[in-house]
């Protein structure tokens, strides 16, 4: 979900670039956003799906 996150504030960004739009906040914060999005995609930070029930578990073998 975050790399999605981080695909579409670098989408704007760069279109902003195109464009040489100014909407108050400046390119390199808007790609330090996506690098800090991609950066805690890559930590594991919101990976875990409702699905099956968060976390993943492993089997215990006995």
């Amino acid at each position: 979900m975050l790399a999605i996150a981080a695909a579409v504030v670098f989408g704007i960004a760069f279109l902003l670039d195109l464009l040489n739009a100014d909407i108050g906040i400046g390119l390199t914060a808007l790609i330090a956003l996506g690098l800090c999005l991609l950066a805690l995609h890559q930590a594991g930070i919101g990976t875990a799906s409702v699905g099956n029930g968060g976390w993943r578990r492993g089997r215990v073998r006995r």
